[in-house]
């Protein structure tokens, strides 16, 4: 589904006219006494992905299990700069597209859920990789805003080997001298595949690599970077520096809402012990669950392995 806001101004002052909201729900919506949806919970994807990604806690909608679609009614939107909704490849601004913050992409679901569902109170926001860094950054910026927020492989700032990811990918990009054309060469297609071929050995586990044959490895290599194609560079390069500038770890005692942390032993991305375990210090009334998955940072596709403790959580929201 899609919508449109009549404008949308960025942190930095720019504004775009007629920004497109792409979207889904599903569950079951509860109205209060002033006729406003009392159990919405907000789905944030991971960078550059899109609404489609809440499919990953469909396997607990079912009746009593932690995301009971009769208990919630579930709201995922493509984030600002990921295509489908505003972004440098929708709306072919390219190079010339404003840059934007986490903060913004806070801020352009807020303002969609405003006026699209008349909300102004969240239930919860669930987000997994980037998505965490957009309800941690909602509930530092609007503290009253969520009654949850559960990150998910996520963190607190973008630092240490991740960082220097992010700056590998960019310089990856920037190397190429047809980027600042905005338009699409023979040279930055093959610039595209090798700046997401860098991402290839942070999704898995590296227990899970290690297990496969050289051979099964290269396929699953060459694959990454075919898929890979269907990106937009220049959404790629947009939505990188946004996420190599997240740091909120000055703010993290600002955050009022319950927090649910969700992390994995094997994530190559967020190492529990460097982020997870820090932040969960750092947050005031907040709960760790670590989990055991050769996903690594993908493991969110197994979520029913930790399902009795995402249930025993969503309890305390049941009457809400």
């Amino acid at each position: 589904m899609y919508f449109t806001l009549p404008s949308f101004k960025f942190e930095n002052g720019e504004t775009l006219e007629d920004v497109k909201v792409e979207y889904t729900t599903f569950g079951t919506p509860k109205y209060d006494e002033n006729g406003k949806i009392s159990n919405a919970i907000l789905y944030c994807h991971g960078s550059l992905g899109r609404y489609a990604s809440m499919r990953k806690i469909l396997p607990l909608s079912g009746v009593d299990e932690a995301f009971d679609e009769n208990k919630y009614f579930f709201i995922s939107i493509t984030a600002l700069g990921s295509s489908g909704s505003c972004s440098p490849s929708l709306t072919n601004l390219k190079n010339k597209f404003p840059k934007y913050s986490i903060l913004d992409i806070v801020n352009f679901e807020k303002q969609f859920l405003a006026e699209r569902f008349n909300i102004n109170h969240l239930l919860g926001v669930i987000g997994v990789s980037m998505g965490g860094f957009v309800g941690l950054t909602l509930a530092i910026e609007y503290p009253d805003f969520a009654d949850f927020i559960m990150p998910g492989v996520s963190t607190y700032k973008v630092a240490g080997h991740d960082f220097i990811l992010s700056r590998f990918v960019n310089e990856i990009i920037e190397s190429d001298p047809d980027y600042n054309k905005g338009e699409l060469t023979y040279s930055l297609i093959r610039t595209l595949r090798l700046a997401n071929l860098a991402e290839f050995n942070f999704g898995l586990s590296k227990e899970a690599l290690r297990n496969m044959s050289n051979e099964e490895l290269g396929a699953e290599f060459e694959s990454f970077g075919n898929e890979s194609l269907d990106v937009d560079i220049y959404d790629l390069k947009y939505c990188n520096e946004c996420c190599m500038n997240y740091d909120i770890e000055k703010d993290l005692d600002k955050i009022k809402s319950r927090v649910l942390i969700v992390a994995c032993k094997q994530d190559p991305h967020f190492p529990p012990e460097l982020d997870a375990v820090p932040m969960s210090e750092m947050i005031k009334n907040s709960e760790l669950i670590v989990m055991d998955s050769d996903l690594g940072h993908l493991c969110f596709n197994e979520l029913e392995t930790i399902s009795d403790e995402l249930k025993e959580f969503m309890r305390g929201f049941d009457d809400s």
